[in-house]
């Protein structure tokens, strides 16, 4: 796995609800099933910030996007 790329969740200020993420990287189909989703439960950045997911993985990429929009990235 490389390091090249990046996940982004776009969520609603006023509520953080989920409406839609950006990613981009070679194995970015990997994710696709957990972004759809946390976007049709209708999840909010705090419910995607406190799942957890196997390690290292992409998926982590996901966990990492929505913890960095609450400012609680580990890695960025």
């Amino acid at each position: 796995m490389d390091d090249e790329g990046f996940v982004r969740i776009v969520a609603r200020t006023s509520d953080r609800l989920v409406l839609g993420a950006q990613a981009v990287e070679a194995g970015v189909s990997e994710l696709t099933s957990s972004l759809a989703l946390a976007i049709a439960m209708r999840a909010v950045r705090e419910e995607i910030a406190g799942t957890i997911g196997a390690g290292p993985t992409r998926r982590e990429a996901i966990h990492e996007a929505a913890s960095g929009a609450l400012g609680r990235g580990l890695h960025f």
